[in-house]
């Protein structure tokens, strides 16, 4: 894949005229899927894919433009310079950009991880026994990523990396679940094992008869992947310069009043595991960490080379989304094996979705709890809950009503698979709250 990367640059720079640049972007995999139900194989392949993107910029104007890798040689350069040759008639037509980002001849790099993975070949023979005699759905994604990204300039960048992730539920008869999501590079076979047996446990309590909760605040535990898709909101009109700017974003009160969360919550964006690549689409390179939160206040945001441009602050080379790639929460004191009697009484949540912003200014924010989540009572979970709706704001849970944070971080991997696999991964622990408020 790398060397029809490369082969494609040289010939793809070659045909550009004076004035004119184009940045490359490459998008790629060879993965196996497996899917998975009631413990049986339902579907399995390999795909072998890759895209490349094209920026073309002329006259203060960009374009962008891609197509899809044939592995044929003659193929693929004819389809790149059909696309350049169309930009560069769209370029004619299109207004300029005020705020245009040219490429740079920086510094390139090329990062290939190695890993002890899962074989395609024993990947069934390794999942299937510990799942004997469960109702077990999901889908197994495994094999090699690569990213690549370089401009007629000189710089480029390559990344490859080799990953697992079987993301999946038990299901009791009663149409009850408890999700898991074991992922790596490393396939360590006791370590999944072990990990499907607390699934395990917590499907035996799911059989419960469900309780049905009222309205009202309650004392929360938050498992790590909860925790999770709370952070993943603030990459949706949150920690972006550009949301903060146009006066979309949750984090204004923090900066404009000085609003500040709980000195236990501290979250940077910390590329040092690898789990995607320092450098951007555009081959602008990220430092390895940046303080976001720092003990509850606001040190940074991302920032992405356009809106560094726009309003006139310093770039921190984010995507031009301006989301996080690779957060990492900072952990605290409270171990898991205390959690229960440390909740005493209230709600004990592994999972929730369907989050929304209900109130964005407020850092309000709607969800459901969802499949393995209980109530606790005298320190000993009691039974499963029925599912219920949530409306609170992370200044609370986030902020004042922080009790604890777990000494233990989870990672918590990208698991969409749409169009292609997603690089990235969500590192936090859980917490504990005093009062988190359902409504519905």
């Amino acid at each position: 894949m790398e060397k029809t990367f490369n082969t494609l640059c040289d010939s793809l720079f070659s045909g550009l005229g004076a004035g004119e640049d184009l940045v490359l972007s490459l998008n790629g995999e060879n993965s196996q899927f497996v899917r998975f139900n009631n413990a049986f194989v339902r579907q399995t392949g390999l795909v072998d894919d890759a895209d490349l993107g094209l920026k073309f910029i002329s006259n203060g104007r960009t374009c962008n433009g891609g197509f899809t890798i044939s592995g044929h040689g003659d193929l693929d350069l004819k389809r790149g310079l059909d696309e350049i040759e169309r930009m560069r008639s769209e370029s004619k037509e299109i207004p300029e950009d005020p705020f245009l980002v040219m490429p740079t001849d920086s510094r390139s790099s090329r990062e290939i991880k190695k890993a002890d993975g899962l074989p395609f070949e024993d990947a069934v023979d390794a999942i299937l026994p510990a799942m004997e005699g469960t109702d077990f759905v999901g889908i197994l994604a495994n094999g090699k990523m690569y990213r690549g990204s370089a401009n007629n300039l000189g710089q480029k960048h390559w990344f490859e990396t080799e990953s697992f992730c079987l993301d999946y539920s038990l299901v009791t008869p009663e149409h009850q679940m408890v999700k898991g999501c074991y992922a790596g590079s490393d396939w360590i076979q006791n370590e999944y094992e072990n990990y499907v047996s607390q699934s395990r446990k917590k499907l035996s309590l799911m059989e419960k008869k469900p309780m049905k909760i009222d309205t009202g605040e309650y004392r929360t535990w938050f498992e790590a992947a909860a925790v999770a898709d709370f952070l993943g909101m603030f990459s949706w009109n949150g920690i972006s310069e550009a949301s903060l700017r146009q006066g979309c974003s949750g984090f204004g009160r923090m900066r404009n009043e000085d609003i500040r969360l709980s000195p236990k919550f501290s979250i940077v964006e910390d590329f040092s595991p690898g789990f995607c690549p320092k450098f951007n689409s555009n081959g602008e390179v990220s430092p390895e960490s940046i303080s976001l939160i720092e003990n509850g206040t606001l040190k940074n945001t991302l920032v992405s080379s356009r809106s560094a441009k726009e309003y006139g602050v310093a770039s921190n080379f984010a995507e031009g989304g301006e989301y996080l790639r690779s957060p990492r929460m900072a952990p605290g004191n409270i171990n898991q094996d205390n959690v229960t009697k440390k909740l005493d009484k209230g709600l004990y949540l592994s999972n929730i979705h369907y989050l929304n912003w209900s109130d964005n200014a407020g850092g309000r924010i709607t969800g459901l709890t969802r499949y393995a989540c209980f109530w606790v009572e005298g320190g000993e979970i009691v039974a499963p809950i029925e599912t219920m709706r949530f409306d609170d704001s992370f200044y609370r849970f986030f902020g004042e009503q922080l009790l604890d944070v777990e000494d233990k971080l989870t990672v918590v991997p990208e698991v969409s698979t749409y169009g292609q696999r997603s690089l990235g991964a969500t590192t936090c622990p859980g917490i504990l709250v005093d009062s988190f408020a359902l409504t519905l």
